[in-house]
């Protein structure tokens, strides 16, 4: 990669963002078609974060990615949202037109592709879905019109409730719970929360309201300790690689116009995946 005059700059805003595949995979995508474009990783934390919108328009940035705490409330310092991000009431792509950013999310579509990419359709599921914060959002609103039901549980009990309630405009089969025992029943588990990100965690849910058979999805891009629980006991799992490849894919066509490499985008993630 060649940095000079004409570099167009795109990047991602997270607190942290040392853990991300981002930069390595949009950088790569952006060298192979010869596009004079850089992606870079901007660790912002919460309270300088209307800075850093700022910081984005002054400095000609034409895109970013908004990633873990920021995807809501980086919506309050954009000169616009489209009406997919308002909806879902949370952003995690910035592209810029004119003088103006704009925020989008393309988050539920990366979602609802990794899906197909494993041959899995929502038709007449239910759906178990831990969280609903950003992510959880657009995994909602992606995945409500197509499932058959879809249970919300968040430990913040009014936030849950208030995305189920916009949710059922969508499907009327969209519930807030506080019953875990509506996990076991459910077809897919998805956890949408952070926790996992790190060794450490405690497990998002306990296991013993996992069954075999079920298809458990952790947003996480890695072998998370929820994953490697559901696996012992009979589930099939999924982790968050698909979601971060398509997702990307759609930011990067976003800011580029142009198709990205998604066989070698992929390549790249598991590449760095399998060497920690």
């Amino acid at each position: 990669m060649r940095i000079n005059g004409k570099t167009r700059l795109t990047g991602i805003i997270g607190f942290p963002v040392k853990h991300s595949l981002s930069p390595e995979m949009h950088n790569t995508a952006f060298d192979h078609l010869g596009l004079n474009f850089c992606y870079v990783p901007l660790e912002v934390r919460p309270e300088d974060l209307k800075d850093a919108v700022k910081g984005l328009k002054a400095l000609g940035f034409v895109g970013a990615n908004v990633t873990i705490p920021h995807k809501q409330a980086v919506i309050a310092y954009l000169d616009g949202v489209d009406e997919e991000a308002s909806f879902i009431g949370a952003v995690n792509t910035i592209t810029r037109e004119g003088n103006s950013l704009i925020g989008h999310n393309t988050d539920g579509r990366g979602f609802i592709q990794s899906l197909k990419d494993e041959g899995i359709d929502l038709a007449g599921k239910e759906v178990f879905l831990l969280g609903a914060g950003g992510a959880a959002r657009a995994v909602a609103f992606a995945i409500a019109p197509e499932v058959s039901r879809l249970y919300i549980y968040n430990r913040t009990a009014e936030r849950g409730l208030e995305l189920a309630m916009k949710l059922k405009k969508l499907n009327p089969e969209v519930a807030f719970t506080s019953n875990l025992n509506y996990c076991k029943i459910s077809d897919i588990v998805i956890n949408a929360t952070s926790v996992g990100l790190k060794e450490t965690d405690p497990l998002p849910i306990d296991p013993d309201y996992l069954r075999e058979g079920q298809i458990v999805y952790d947003l996480i891009y890695r072998q998370t300790p929820l994953l490697r629980e559901a696996s012992r006991r009979g589930c099939r799992t999924i982790d968050g690689t698909g979601m971060l490849l398509h997702q990307g894919a759609e930011a990067f066509r976003l800011w580029t116009g142009v198709e990205p490499p998604l066989d070698l985008m992929r390549e790249v993630l598991l590449e760095r995946l399998s060497s920690g």
